[in-house]
């Protein structure tokens, strides 16, 4: 049974598509799994299709002074349509990343602003589970989830340097690991549904 991927994102500068395209080969190391990389510069009727086909969207937007950016919110105010319409992303699973210049950078108010999106559009929220790292005195910027996020996962670029430098290795293995752990769920998402009669995930 293949799973259908979407990830969903908008970048400024570079950095948070370098993010999406580590999501993206982390969920398509998982068997059975078409991904799409889409950007949301565009609202177009190509994207609402792939977005509508697919059993998993991930999202993905830079943080900007605390939040996400006015592109990401145009589309996410645009998908006002999809929830008028008998919720047509509902029960389809869902998982969101994000990029500032900061450590912090108040990233997590982008995460959530993500999943309460999503909630309301009634999908099924599905975070980064791997154990916080660079915590410790004997911890590195190279351990994975270094900055410490479970709502999903976080990168960081140095506001000086391009998409060609960061986000740093283990910025963009914890994005893959995101993107794996929600490819994975998405196919037992819809095998669980199917096993017990419920209509699938995708319209």
């Amino acid at each position: 049974m293949q799973i259908k991927v979407a990830v969903a994102y908008h970048s400024g500068y570079g950095h948070t598509a370098k993010q999406a395209a580590a999501v993206a080969a982390g969920a398509e190391k998982v068997p059975d799994t078409q991904v799409r990389l889409v950007s949301l510069a565009e609202l177009n009727d190509e994207l609402w299709e792939v977005l509508q086909e697919s059993d998993a969207l991930i999202f993905g937007t830079p943080t900007y002074m605390g939040g996400s950016s006015a592109v990401f919110r145009a589309f996410v105010e645009a998908t006002s349509a999809v929830w008028g319409d008998n919720m047509r992303w509902k029960n389809k699973i869902a998982g969101g990343f994000t990029n500032s210049g900061n450590m912090a950078g108040d990233k997590l108010n982008a995460l959530i602003d993500i999943a309460l999106f999503a909630a309301q559009h009634g999908m099924v929220w599905v975070g980064l589970a791997e154990y916080g790292g660079w915590n410790t005195s004997s911890g590195s910027p190279e351990d994975l989830n270094r900055l410490g996020s479970w709502l999903g996962a976080m990168s960081q670029s140095n506001n000086d340097e391009g998409a060609d430098v960061t986000p740093c290795a283990s910025d963009l293995r914890t994005a893959e690991a995101l993107g794996r752990r929600i490819a994975e769920t998405a196919h037992i998402h819809r095998a669980g549904r199917a096993a017990v009669g419920f209509d699938e995930v995708s319209a």
